[in-house]
């Protein structure tokens, strides 16, 4: 199963491409504002509005050979922690050898957020090529699964 921290997510198509290409089922869990899929393959979940309950449902059901595509940290260290595959929209693999550090990483650039309310955030854009990137890390993911 391949679970979708849907809100905001920019690979949605290329995940149900993915999924529909390796004939695995797909969960996209959003609060609202997503049509549902003519995919059989495909269930789109809506969480009710509040913070982090996509999160908190993708949690409670991602374990051993399912795969998570997030960018939300709190949420891929749950999923790590339970046995799932975690992937950022870059194709980056979040897993136990690199989610603490991502998880300091976050805290900290917070803390410099708050103590700095004039800094701005200094990500680059979304490109071709991540998507490119998250096709394949999906696809290998798949492959691997346990």
């Amino acid at each position: 199963m391949i679970y979708v921290d849907a809100d905001a997510c920019p690979v949605k198509a290329e995940a149900e491409a993915v999924a529909t290409r390796t004939g695995t089922r797909m969960a996209l869990v959003c609060n609202g504002g997503l049509r549902p899929s003519r995919n059989p393959l495909v269930e789109v979940v809506f969480v009710p509005d509040g913070p982090d309950e996509a999160d908190k449902w993708i949690a409670d059901r991602a374990g051993p050979g399912d795969v998570v595509v997030t960018t939300d940290i709190p949420l891929a260290a749950k999923c790590v922690a339970a046995g799932a595959r975690v992937l950022r929209p870059d194709g980056g693999a979040l897993t136990q050898a690199n989610i603490g550090n991502v998880l300091a990483t976050r805290d900290l650039m917070a803390d410099l957020r708050a103590a700095d309310p004039f800094r701005q955030g200094g990500g680059r854009p979304f490109s071709k090529a991540d998507k490119a990137r998250f096709v394949s890390a999906l696809d290998a993911a798949l492959r691997s699964r346990a």
